[in-house]
């Protein structure tokens, strides 16, 4: 596989503290990578590093070979698609012109039928097609997250970065976004995934990558990163590793039994 992102030594601050430190990655195309971590790990800002959005303080992010500050912001956008974990918009747009927003970055470079093309395919793997005429701002956080998929989707970029892409959805849904991101490792882009459903990112993960007070912890295939030892001492909670039906590791929360004893 080709190498889409070489992070090297990077540390970014934000607000005075420190976020991520000293953090040395590789992204490869045709892979999903999940970021996985808990609350306040660094998984957004390192994300934001590799967007261009997060200034680096220290080390280098090189995407396709080259220093990301040399890169233009029409260059990025035809080549990376960012689905941040806010999903604002400003002003009334319907959900079909929210999605056409994707293909910004190609106006005068194709045609209207590829545009055309590209958005029906975005809006066909997100399930959006009985929303188009709403106003995007009378959405749920659900449906305002499938339609901004369908915008990056529409965007049709070699690298795809989503930040908690399922945070609001259903479990069906859940499982098509990672359905999706699958399917864009599979023709060959490169997939970074920010996560907290650990047994989500081991089922659809070729690699999962634990950030933990801003450094990677480990990374790896997901059977190698998610052992019950290092779960537990990143996030203090005691856990089962279990095979799932699939053969992918399912993480459960140890809980105690609590027998109500009634006269």
């Amino acid at each position: 596989m080709s190498t889409a992102y070489e992070i090297r030594g990077v540390t970014c601050r934000l607000g005075g503290r420190v976020i991520v430190r000293d953090v040395d990655l590789d992204v490869h195309h045709g892979e999903v990578l999940a970021l996985v971590g808990p609350n306040g790990a660094g998984k957004s800002t390192l994300l934001g590093a590799l967007t261009g959005d997060v200034p680096v303080e220290r080390g280098e992010v090189r995407l396709g070979g080259r220093p990301l500050g040399q890169w233009s912001a029409a260059d990025l956008a035809r080549t990376r698609a960012v689905l941040l974990q806010a999903n604002q918009v400003s002003f009334p747009f319907t959900v079909r012109e929210v999605v056409e927003m994707g293909r910004s970055p190609w106006v005068g470079r194709t045609s209207a039928a590829e545009d055309d093309a590209a958005i029906a395919e975005a809006i066909e793997r997100t399930d959006i097609a009985h929303l188009l005429d709403r106003p995007f701002t009378a959405l749920s956080g659900g449906e305002k997250a499938r339609a901004s998929l369908a915008r990056v989707l529409a965007q049709q970029t070699d690298v795809v970065l989503l930040d908690e892409p399922t945070a609001a959805l259903d479990l069906r849904h859940q499982e098509e976004v990672l359905v999706v991101a699958r399917s864009l490792a599979a023709a060959g882009r490169a997939v970074v995934v920010v996560l907290h459903d650990l047994s989500l990112a081991a089922a659809r993960a070729d690699r999962i990558a634990i950030v933990d007070d801003g450094r990677i912890v480990s990374v790896g295939e997901p059977a190698d990163v998610l052992t019950p030892e290092r779960v537990e001492q990143v996030y203090g909670i005691e856990v089962h590793v279990l095979p799932a039906p699939d053969g992918h590791p399912l993480v459960v929360p140890h809980r105690e039994r609590s027998d109500t004893a009634s006269d």
